[in-house]
């Protein structure tokens, strides 16, 4: 047989040698003069653990190409596909044909060029990579099928599946086509990282993202894949351990993308998977790669721990509501101390490119923001990946706009998340991410920090920068985070501050509590009983536990009211008068009953708040931290707006920590009866965050409390 090869790479040129070797009359046609020198000159080489042998060889490049070819083949990067066919317009003989050796779905870039009937698609799965000139290393022999795009089992279809070596002719090429780009799809996840294939297949942490890879392709196939190499599409499970055998005994360790990015530095078929597959994780791989194909990253493990934020994402974060939008390769430093960290935003804070979304339907379709908060300049700095915004309570006033879904709870999406800070919440409940931003008015991150078993942290006023993020109250909002546990609290803490971590306490620390608070009537029984028996387990542990004096905290906390609501109207009352149809009714109606608090009585407020600030102080004399519930009860079915009698009681012991800028933390302390969580908040004086998040790790290692999987997942 005669057959010109375009391509004489890793799988041309494989192919080739065996063909010569068998006696066939074989043309090299590749674009690298130093190959095409190489194999004139010297033949081409196969090495590697299947065979090792020489052949003669005759190469050209493209502008040496025969005018008249009765039989070619195709084995250049899908992305070279179209100018590869240029090659062969008019040059084919009239029953000539062209057989395709690549990766990817060409058949119909190249049929526009030779004519459907004249084309033979082939599926190739053996590993092989070009190590020098004229030097290829063939790491296994795997499936190899060749077939007619109508599904017959033509005369010149045997004749060729003889000819080529390990291969066999089918009736479902397509089948084996798609397949592949399921498996080839997985290779691409794993590409982004420095992990060998086996090793990316093989890791328990990668295994939901690869899954899902695989599943969101074959779901687009037309036609029924096939099986190959231990893939089976009916079996995706058992595909992975089956595929790393399988790639555990093959001397190519790395996938051909992994290498043209790392190795050979050059661009990639990424094109071409963005173009043929539609889906959201195959185009995060894809906007990864891209980003490492122009610097603007590497490959590391730290991609793979993105594209599977992405994936729980998409699979936990949605279904709750929690996610606002997902942004594709964001920038960020090359390290830091948070490298490669996926942190979420409340999408009240600037995130450059992306509009302000405020949980309001109108503002989501508002401009975008032309530059990051600052805090979340920050955080791209450190090295973290920002890549969620997350839903959120409208403007952060205590209540959901009916056109934007309420984030749910992960450990009941029958349930509220909170907020307003609930996709915060929610996405670092359910496991999606370890850290978030939110920010707290009077509870809003420490709230749903109760409701869905995280660590909430507001720090002391001002401690985060509030630029760039929406006002809803100036001198009460803070930002601050929500978190897996206190230690990623104090390192996401520490990076956004420039400050030291919090050093651990080596004495059990003085613990206030303020008599009266579990005996309230708006306590739920289960809530009291798991923050006294968190109080009892501090004792027995060593903690010395005082009844602190809360009566300053009382009487500051009678401002709140009047602030709030005054500075809300500020921020609010140009846009509620000139367009109140642009705000939910609840939001409104809380909107509007800040008109009715007078300039005097705003002014009143704040001078009773900054004469009883001492007075407030007082109730941490003599002890670390002072701890409380968080809120009189677990999670509700929906957040009670702010102005409700509920309201009202949800934020009863969160609020004057906003009133007097103190540090305060929610963590877990227990469960409810219904398997819901129940958190107990720590505070300490204005400015003194760290000594309260080394307290807050002492308080969570010596309750210990046992971790529950979310219902989602």
């Amino acid at each position: 047989m005669q057959l010109t090869i375009i391509g004489a790479g890793a799988i041309g040129g494989t192919i080739g040698a065996h063909l010569i070797r068998d006696g066939h009359d074989i043309l090299f046609c590749d674009a690298d003069p130093a190959h095409v020198d190489a194999i004139n000159r010297d033949g081409l080489t196969i090495e590697g653990p299947v065979e090792n042998f020489t052949v003669p060889a005759r190469a050209v490049t493209p502008e040496n190409l025969p005018d008249r070819l009765e039989h070619a083949a195709i084995a250049v990067k899908s992305h070279h596909t179209a100018q590869a066919a240029e090659l062969l317009r008019d040059r084919l003989t009239p029953d000539g044909y062209l057989v395709s050796f690549q990766n990817g779905l060409t058949a119909d870039t190249l049929a526009a060029v030779v004519g459907r009937e004249r084309l033979i698609v082939s599926f190739v799965n053996f590993g092989a990579d070009v190590l020098a000139p004229g030097r290829i290393m063939q790491g296994n022999v795997g499936t190899f099928r060749i077939g007619e795009l109508t599904g017959e089992i033509t005369p010149r279809l045997r004749e060729l599946a003889d000819a080529l070596p390990y291969a066999e002719a089918t009736g479902n090429i397509l089948g084996f086509l798609w397949g592949k780009e399921a498996y080839g799809a997985m290779l691409y996840a794993g590409a982004v990282s420095d992990l060998s294939i086996a090793d990316s297949l093989e890791d328990p942490r990668w295994r939901p993202l690869m899954l899902a890879t695989a599943r969101e392709v074959l779901a687009q196939a037309p036609v029924e894949p096939e099986a190959f190499d231990g893939f089976d599409p009916g079996d995706l499970e058992g595909s992975l351990a089956r595929l790393v055998t399988f790639n555990r005994t093959s001397a190519k360790s790395h996938s051909g993308i992994y290498r043209d990015l790392m190795v050979r530095k050059r661009k990639t078929e990424v094109d071409d998977l963005l173009r043929d597959l539609a889906g959201p994780l195959t185009t995060y791989a894809g906007e990864i790669i891209k980003a490492i194909e122009r610097g603007e990253r590497t490959c590391e493990v730290a991609n793979l721990e993105l594209l599977a934020a992405y994936e729980r994402a998409e699979r936990l974060g949605r279904p709750l509501n929690a996610v606002a939008e997902l942004f594709h390769a964001p920038p960020r430093a090359a390290d830091g101390p948070l490298h490669g960290v996926p942190v979420a935003v409340k999408d009240m804070i600037d995130i450059a490119g992306h509009p302000r979304g405020n949980g309001n339907a109108a503002a989501m379709r508002a401009g975008a923001a032309t530059a990051d908060a600052p805090v979340v300049a920050a955080l791209r700095a450190a090295g973290a990946d920002v890549f969620a915004a997350t839903s959120l309570l409208e403007y952060a006033a205590g209540a959901v706009h009916p056109a934007v879904p309420e984030a749910m709870n992960p450990y009941d999406p029958r349930r509220t998340a909170g907020g307003s800070s609930g996709g915060s919440a929610a996405l670092v409940g359910a496991r999606v991410c370890e850290v978030a931003l939110g920010t707290d008015t009077g509870g809003s991150i420490r709230l749903p920090a109760h409701y869905c078993a995280t660590v909430g942290f507001k720090p002391s006023h001002g401690a985060l920068p509030l630029d760039g993020v929406q006002e809803l109250a100036p001198t009460l909002d803070h930002v601050g985070l929500l978190a897996a546990d206190v230690a990623t609290t104090i390192r996401a803490f520490s990076a956004l501050t420039g400050g030291e971590p919090a050093a651990p306490v080596s004495d059990a620390p003085r613990v206030g509590v303020l008599p009266g608070q579990l005996e309230r009537a708006e306590m739920e029984p289960d809530v009291a009983t798991a923050v006294r028996d968190a109080i009892e387990t501090l004792r027995d542990a060593g903690c010395v536990i005082v009844e602190a004096d809360g009566s300053g905290l009382d009487e500051i906390e009678k401002t709140f009211s009047d602030i709030l609501l005054f500075e809300a109207w500020q921020v609010h009352g140009e846009r509620v008068t000139a367009t109140p149809d642009h705000y939910g009714p609840q939001t409104l109606g809380l909107l509007r009953s800040g008109a009715e608090v007078g300039a005097a009585d705003y002014e009143a407020a704040l001078a009773a708040r900054e004469r009883l600030l001492p007075a407030a102080a007082e109730v941490y004399a003599g002890i670390d931290v002072l701890l409380s519930p968080v809120a009189p009860f677990v999670a509700p079915v929906t957040t009670p707006p702010v102005d409700t009698p509920e309201g009202a009681a949800e934020g009863m012991f969160t609020a004057v920590h906003n009133l007097t800028g103190a540090p305060a933390l929610a963590l877990p302390c227990g469960w409810s009866a219904a398997g819901l969580p129940i958190g107990l908040q720590l505070s300490s004086p204005p400015g003194t965050d760290m000594a309260l998040l080394a307290a807050a790790r002492y308080v969570e290692s010596t309750l210990a409390v046992e971790p529950r999987a979310p219902a989602v997942g």
